[in-house]
């Protein structure tokens, strides 16, 4: 009988693999990868006007990007607050911002945002609603749940709150709880994260490639679950950080392939990034944002 080959792992199975992938372009990316992320200063439309005028007072904005502002260091006491209480500003990556933005969500829609947690993209979705609609936020995990809640009552008036509702249900099994029920559904999905594995040496220890498989399972599950609850006519962005197609491209293709939902892939893009088979990638040696990628779908 013959033995079973090994299961490579840790450092250099991680490093053979995205060599593979993206060949002599990857020794930039990982230098860019192990570099703080950089960041953008995303006014907040719910603080008042001289809040939001002092936050961004000498700041550079981001071409493509409304009230995004280029924010290289947050300074502890940089972000005041307005007559409300309100913080003027939500620090976050300039590719999230776009992502969130590419549900092109309007007033008065039902919204779903899948795996909300900590919340930067939920705050892009309910200024969007503006003054009417209503806005669901689910993380299956408690504390980052109650993370998300927390920065709701930073940024978000009460009378705004009461048109959220906050739940800690499986995203896999969403389309099980409420069938055809929304609009639009942001799923920014669990993922690689190769950024947090370079980071973290015990993670990078125990990379292997069956990792991008578990992920890819259980992304393909939520897209699914999404796709269940979107109505006729309704949107859907799925999303994740993760550089690796299977994990973005793939899981599209493996959900259209099946044909269990009339879903169409419609055009996306931005100010910067690169078009892909179904959607739009943000790397950070090309654009210094993210990584991010996101596909817009349609329910027909």
């Amino acid at each position: 009988m013959s033995k079973q080959r090994p299961v490579a792992r840790g450092a250099e199975a991680f490093r053979s693999h995205y060599l593979e992938l993206f060949g002599t372009r990857w020794p930039d990316l990982e230098q860019r990868l192990r570099m703080p992320s950089a960041k953008v200063l995303r006014l907040n439309a719910f603080a008042d006007a001289q809040a939001r005028e002092q936050a961004s007072n000498g700041l550079k904005s981001v071409p493509g990007l409304p009230d995004c502002y280029e924010f290289p260091e947050l300074a502890p006491g940089s972000l005041g607050v307005d007559a409300q209480g309100l913080s003027s500003g939500y620090v976050m990556d300039a590719a999230s911002v776009v992502a969130a933005r590419a549900l092109a969500v309007s007033e008065g829609e039902v919204v779903l945002d899948l795996c909300a947690a900590p919340g930067g993209k939920a705050l892009v979705l309910l200024e969007a609603l503006k003054q009417a609609g209503m806005l669901t936020l689910n993380d299956r995990s408690q504390k980052r749940a109650a993370r998300l809640r927390a920065v709701l009552a930073q940024y978000v008036p009460p009378s705004v709150l009461q048109r959220v509702r906050i739940r800690t249900r499986d995203a896999r099994k969403w389309g099980l709880y409420e069938a055809e029920a929304y609009d639009a559904i942001l799923l920014d999905a669990p993922c690689s994260s190769e950024r947090h594995v370079l980071g973290d040496a015990a993670e990078l220890g125990k990379w292997s490639p069956s990792r991008i498989r578990r992920l890819q399972a259980d992304q393909h599950a939520m897209l699914a679950a999404a796709a269940r609850a979107l109505r006729p006519g309704g949107r859907l962005v799925y999303a994740t950080c993760a550089l690796t197609p299977d994990e973005n491209d793939g899981v599209v293709e493996r959900l259209l392939q099946r044909g269990r939902h009339p879903l169409e892939p419609e055009a996306v893009s931005a100010a910067f990034g690169e078009r892909t088979r179904f959607g739009w990638q943000i790397q950070p040696d090309r654009h210094v944002y993210g990584p991010l990628y996101f596909a817009r779908l349609v329910k027909r």
